[in-house]
């Protein structure tokens, strides 16, 4: 199996380990000829205004906007869940006044830094669906991350922050706050299990692509 990572910025070899350690060949992806040939394609953490206008500027945005319309298999964490939304709450604007794109295929609306700046990042630990329950709870590392504030009907909620059992509650308005869904082909994570060593996100995603979740 050959997955891509999208290597414009942000947490690549971090997602490149991952799937490695999984029996995935994992392809870092720059130009659009490079998404070839894949069977799925990750998109790392990092900064996603950054990444949209690498990928504007290499060529990479409207190839991997069709192949996200025709179902190829995409996992996003972080940044890379805001540019697989249809709508961005707080989008940033260029110089010229344009706002931020996204790739978008997935029907839900973020918004960027919810949880607060780089000094409030924070660990929890995550109930979350479709994964192997026998080695606990997900252990999620939320880095200037985004949440999700509404899912359309074709949108299912994996996993939630829990504001009394989080150990950072301070911007979550005394409600859960969702942070990881999935749509179809298409899944997304708030946060960064390839930094923690957790690697059941990235094998539910390579049983996505096998068609077997």
């Amino acid at each position: 199996m050959r997955v891509g990572v999208l290597a414009l910025q942000g947490d690549v070899r971090e997602h490149v380990a991952a799937l490695e350690s999984l029996g995935a060949e994992a392809v870092k992806v720059r130009r659009p000829e490079e998404l070839e040939g894949l069977d799925g394609l990750v998109i790392p953490g990092g900064e996603s205004t950054a990444i949209d206008k690498l990928a504007r500027a290499f060529g990479v945005s409207e190839p991997l906007r069709r192949k996200i319309a025709e179902g190829f298999p995409v996992y996003g964490s972080c940044a890379g869940m805001i540019l697989l939304a249809d709508e961005i709450a707080d989008p940033t604007e260029d110089l010229a006044g344009r706002p931020q794109e996204s790739f978008g295929g997935l029907d839900i609306t973020v918004r960027r830094n919810a949880f607060g700046r780089q000094r409030e990042s924070f660990e929890t630990d995550l109930d979350f669906k479709d994964i192997d329950q026998s080695g606990g709870p997900v252990h999620a590392v939320f880095i200037r991350g985004p949440w999700v504030e509404r899912v359309g009907e074709s949108v299912e909620v994996l996993a939630e922050v829990d504001p009394q059992h989080a150990s950072h509650t301070a911007t979550l308005g005394g409600q859960s706050r969702i942070v990881a869904v999935r749509s179809g082909n298409l899944l997304a994570t708030s946060f960064h299990p390839e930094v923690t060593g957790e690697r059941r996100v990235h094998e539910l995603f390579i049983r996505m692509i096998k068609g077997e979740a």
